[in-house]
């Protein structure tokens, strides 16, 4: 079941995940993304190190690393 979390306007938003060349480099690194809609990459629990807390500016979800 993936992982959903309620925005600071009760919108509900599910947690992604993708992997994407950084354009300087070209090395891979991995985002992490909420999204209104079910998508490939959908995950079914935050990552390990991390948790979600919420913008109180724009009300959005975000993940921090840290407890």
């Amino acid at each position: 079941m993936a992982y959903s979390h309620k925005g600071g306007k009760g919108v509900l938003y599910y947690l992604h995940t993708m992997m994407v060349k950084l354009r300087g480099s070209g090395k891979k690194q991995q985002i992490y993304y909420f999204s209104k809609k079910k998508g490939t990459g959908t995950l079914d629990d935050v990552p390990k190190g991390y948790r979600v807390v919420t913008s109180k500016r724009t009300g959005l979800p975000l993940l921090k690393k840290g407890n």
